[in-house]
């Protein structure tokens, strides 16, 4: 593991835990991980419809040097890479879990669409 940049210094300790999960698809690598175990990149991809292979890139790097992410590298042909939480990484997942029941809430009071993984739209109910 790489020394993170982002080290502060810091107001309180969620601005610590935000500069950790800020960005769009970090919180759902996350739990992608979480509910799916080891995954290679393009299960993924698939897992995250609208993820750019660049910005899921740029992601786990950044995951993977925050210590959230653990990326094993096979010497094979072909290549063949996987990605699985870190201890590190589940306690921060866990951590969020509040914060998802509050989100999983809010779309039922304000009646908003969920996104299914197959790209389908089903309310959010």
């Amino acid at each position: 593991m790489t020394a993170s940049a982002r080290r502060g210094p810091y107001f309180c300790g969620i601005d610590a835990a935000m500069d950790v999960v800020a960005g769009k698809w970090k919180s759902l690598i996350l739990w992608e991980l979480h509910h799916h175990g080891t995954r290679r990149f393009a299960e993924l991809r698939r897992g995250l419809p609208g993820v750019s292979e660049k910005m899921l890139i740029q992601h786990l790097r950044e995951m993977e040097e925050d210590g959230l992410v653990h990326r094993e590298v096979y010497r094979q042909v072909p290549p063949k890479v996987e990605y699985s939480l870190t201890e590190h990484g589940a306690s921060l997942n866990a951590a969020l879990a509040a914060l998802g029941e509050w989100g999983t809430e809010r779309m039922r009071r304000i009646g908003a669409e969920r996104v299914s993984v197959d790209g389908a739209v089903a309310v959010g109910r």
